[in-house]
């Protein structure tokens, strides 16, 4: 599984002219799961997402973690995250899971999220997303399992 980890001062999902996800201040995780993803990677993302520390405390550091300060997630599937570039001019997504298979996956990570205590928003699995966010720091991170 592959995570693109924003920390965000707000963002949004818009699905045809209609918000279906938003929170303020929290993570926009931009989500993908691989052929090979399991539960029980989808699970360890869940734990890294919630307990990695991107929030800064008193000293300016990275000493806080989602958990921790009671921010919000936004989770939204992008299975473009496993396109690779290396050859040619169309990236190949082989490497990514079937739609079926990352559905599923995907909706075990947004529960795992919830079961770690995080309030979570979402955008809608395989829909043309819009997706705005202020990105705060900016602090991005990609993470795999």
């Amino acid at each position: 599984m592959r995570v693109v980890l924003q920390r965000v001062a707000e963002a949004s999902v818009t699905v045809a002219g209609e918000v279906v996800g938003r929170i303020d201040r929290g993570v926009l995780l931009l989500a993908a799961i691989g052929r090979d993803d399991d539960e029980a990677a989808v699970r360890k993302m869940a734990r890294k997402c919630v307990d990695l520390r991107v929030f800064a405390g008193e000293a300016g550091h990275f000493e806080h973690s989602v958990r921790e300060t009671g921010a919000s997630v936004l989770a939204v599937s992008q299975f473009t995250l496993y396109g690779d570039c290396t050859k040619g001019r169309r990236p190949s997504l082989s490497k990514a899971a079937s739609p079926e298979e990352a559905e599923r996956l995907f909706s075990c990570f947004v529960e795992a999220v919830r079961e770690e205590g995080v309030p979570v928003e979402t955008g809608s699995f395989g829909a043309d997303m819009k997706v705005r966010l202020l990105n705060d720091g900016p602090v991005t991170f990609q993470l795999e399992v």
